[in-house]
């Protein structure tokens, strides 16, 4: 389980979490939508430990990590993953050195292992030949797929995905929310995705959860959320949506 516990964040005067709290039960995939610059990709970067929050507590699995550092942190979220939303591969590693990194300067796995485990995860993802490629060789939907072949083989059951289809065309898209749910599936992930896409929303969502100015201003299920008449989640759809889907959605 994953709960964030009244979290607040600012840079410098600017508040960009105030006060939020998340509850993600074992197996859920919550999706956390907003406009842009609300906070969406700051709240993740907080619940892995990138970024301290000045109050609030963070909870993984029954381990309160906002006090940790160092090997203590790493322990507590050894079964976390994130899918950045560049991908956030090495530039000046491989495709391979990318994808086993972990295996490799973590874990230690013997270098005759690491192909074997570079190529399953590689061919899961349809990118089976580009192993000796370099990042600055693929498309922006190869890097994803590349990234997300770098979590099979870290094998997290805890994974946060920021902005995963940003930037892709439709059909690219389409790709990636596939393979996060077959993500999802094979390692039995609580997840946490950050979007405003609906389609990918709609795919994956256990729950979904809306987030404004710093704050959660609902959590429900995506039947709930989708029908939802308070103003702002008509407000968000407004930012999204062309006029004659709101129309609809707001007529039912």
């Amino acid at each position: 389980m994953i709960e964030v516990k009244n979290l607040s964040k600012s840079y410098g005067s600017l508040q960009v979490l105030k006060n939020v709290s998340l509850k993600v039960e074992e197996g859920e995939t919550m999706v956390v939508m907003g406009k842009s610059g609300v906070g969406k990709s700051v709240l993740l970067k907080q619940i892995i430990g990138l970024s301290k929050p000045e109050e609030g507590e963070i909870w993984i699995r029954g381990v309160e990590t906002t006090q940790l550092t160092g090997d203590a942190l790493y322990a507590a979220n050894k079964d976390l993953g994130m899918l950045f939303q560049g991908g956030a591969l090495f530039d000046s590693m491989s495709v391979f050195e990318n994808v086993i990194f972990h295996e490799h300067y973590h874990k230690h796995t013997p270098y005759e292992n690491l192909k074997e485990i570079a190529q399953k995860a590689l061919t899961s993802v349809d990118l089976k030949d580009v192993m000796e490629k370099m990042p600055s060789e693929l498309s922006g939907g190869m890097k994803k797929r590349a990234a997300l072949a770098r979590l099979i083989a870290y094998r997290p059951n805890m994974i946060l995905y920021d902005e995963p289809t940003t930037g892709l065309d439709p059909l690219t898209a389409q790709v990636i929310i596939d393979l996060i749910i077959k993500v999802n599936k094979e390692l039995n992930a609580t997840s946490i995705v950050v979007t405003h896409d609906i389609v990918l929303a709609i795919a994956v969502a256990t729950k979904i959860a809306l987030i404004d100015q710093g704050e959660i201003h609902i959590v429900e299920n995506p039947k709930g959320f989708f029908s939802h008449q308070g103003n702002d989640v008509i407000d968000f759809f407004k930012t999204i949506l062309p006029q004659q889907c709101l129309d609809k959605r707001i007529k039912g």
